[in-house]
């Protein structure tokens, strides 16, 4: 993660903003300007760190924010060797410990612990979700169900969970979904469209929702396919189609233009748990998207303690 990336600074500015950390009327009037204190970030259950980087760029993005007083902008951000973003933290272990003036501590607090829970949370449930597929081929991938400007962080955390990434904004990658095809004219018009106007290199994913879909899409030339809302015996029953037609594809005439394709990719996706994935991973898709990763993770209990350094 690029922490100092143009789109992370305007969103940790405006996390800063929103909560009006240089206008934080009770710590300016409670606590000595020149008080420096230590910070201690802690885990208080086991968790999946995400989040690390942040702190730094959250103290830097405040000292240009805060024009009321001028806090001593000098810090330092001290974390184990054996603690960093994607490893497993226990209970109780401490994740980072910050030195810095009291002020910008007390002011950032709730901002650095938002994000660190959150992107946490996401990175915890899925190391859970991968965990389940030890053993398979199948990869579990994140959706576009993020938070509304915290996609970079919610994708982030999921890599450090073991996941791996979809797309990040709909201009990576052609995903075709039934209202496309509902709109589009059906599977035939729109996979011509999508083949005929694709950038080199692009493949052309689409969705389907029962065995006609798949022939169809296969017929027309889908390139990578989503299997939305099946069972695991559906799955099951789709990919030994599709290797069927990978294997003929495989002993196509090699003369005729993009007829000969190694290999098309399987996503299932809907009504995937932590108990069913693994049953759909054994059906044998390549990829499982889960929206849960960012859409329904339970923040991390991560808390701060900060105490005024001895002179």
């Amino acid at each position: 993660m690029d922490w100092k990336n143009r789109r992370i600074d305007a969103l940790l500015e405006l996390a800063l903003t929103e909560d009006k950390a240089a206008s934080d009327l009770t710590t300016h009037l409670t606590v000595e300007a020149n008080l420096r204190a230590t910070a201690t970030i802690l885990a208080r259950q086991e968790l999946i760190v995400s989040g690390l980087g942040c702190i730094p760029r959250i103290f830097e993005i405040f000292a240009k924010l805060d024009k009321r007083s001028e806090p001593q902008t000098r810090y330092e951000v001290v974390s184990h060797p054996e603690i960093f973003d994607g490893v497993r933290a226990r209970e109780g272990q401490t994740l980072a410990v910050i030195r810095h003036n009291a002020r910008a501590l007390l002011s950032c607090e709730r901002v650095i612990l938002n994000l660190m829970q959150r992107m946490s949370g996401i990175a915890t449930l899925t190391r859970q979700y991968a965990d389940e597929l030890a053993g398979t081929k199948a990869h579990v991938l994140d959706t576009r169900k993020t938070v509304p400007g915290l996609r970079a962080l919610d994708k982030y955390a999921v890599t450090c969970g073991g996941g791996a990434n979809h797309r990040l904004d709909l201009s990576e990658g052609i995903l075709i979904k039934h209202n496309h095809i509902a709109l589009g004219g059906g599977i035939q018009q729109v996979l011509t469209r999508a083949r005929a106007g694709r950038k080199p290199g692009q493949r052309v994913q689409i969705e389907v929702r029962s065995p006609h879909e798949l022939d169809d899409a296969l017929k027309f030339g889908a390139e990578a396919l989503l299997l939305d809302n099946m069972t695991p015996k559906q799955v099951a029953l789709a990919v030994a189609r599709v290797r069927e037609h990978e294997a003929k594809l495989a002993n196509a005439d090699p003369e005729v233009p993009g007829e000969k394709r190694a290999w098309i990719p399987i996503e299932a996706s809907g009504g995937i748990t932590l108990e069913n994935i693994r049953a759909y991973a054994l059906a044998g898709v390549d990829f499982l998207s889960v929206g849960a990763l960012t859409q329904s993770a339970a923040a991390a209990d991560i808390s701060m303690r900060i105490k005024a350094e001895s002179n």
